[in-house]
């Protein structure tokens, strides 16, 4: 055997005596259709695990959308506007602006009560728990509720911004508020 002879052998360019014969470890070249393996049939397999763990993903994905988009959906009402704009009907969720009456805050069993006003109309709260923060009498909020026989029965409170940010920055802040305190 000759050099080129060796270097074509480690290559795979010829066929050794062995690789020839039909009892070679599988490599024998034959490329006849083999028969079916007993079980499922190719093609028809199906991995139903997987199929059933997609599905919960795409239904909890869609709860999961509906719900955000239906809380997302709250009216954002002026308390003058309650019954007469579009949207602010007293039938569905809504988020009122006002400014919160003077004198009218009373807490009653855990139970947060005032009056909140907007271009000379007003509208009285009931708030399940206590506003806190910087909720006080005077300053514009937004609520968070229905309306239910006539009171806005609020289950979030939202203080708008300070007097020291509306000295900061006048040209944001929106001057159709009239304070319902002198």
């Amino acid at each position: 055997m000759d050099l080129t002879q060796a270097d074509d052998e480690r290559a795979g360019l010829t066929e050794s005596p062995d690789a020839a014969s039909p009892d070679a470890a599988g490599s024998s070249g034959d490329l006849s259709p083999r028969a079916p393996r007993a079980g499922r049939p190719a093609g028809k397999r199906r991995n139903w695990g997987a199929i059933a763990l997609l599905i919960l993903v795409f239904c909890g994905a869609g709860l999961v959308l509906t719900k955000f988009l239906t809380s997302a959906i709250d009216y954002y009402c002026n308390v003058d506007e309650v019954g007469q704009k579009a949207g602010c009907e007293s039938d569905r969720r809504l988020r009122i602006q006002g400014t919160v009456d003077e004198g009218s805050i009373r807490n009653e069993d855990g139970i947060t009560y005032f009056s909140m006003s907007f271009n000379n109309v007003s509208l009285p709260v009931r708030y399940q728990g206590d506003p806190g923060g910087i909720f006080e009498a005077c300053i514009p909020v937004v609520v968070h509720g229905e309306l239910v026989d006539g009171t806005f029965r609020g289950d979030r409170v939202e203080v708008k911004h300070s007097e020291e940010y509306e000295a900061k920055n006048p040209d944001r802040v929106d001057g159709t508020e009239a304070s319902a305190c002198g």
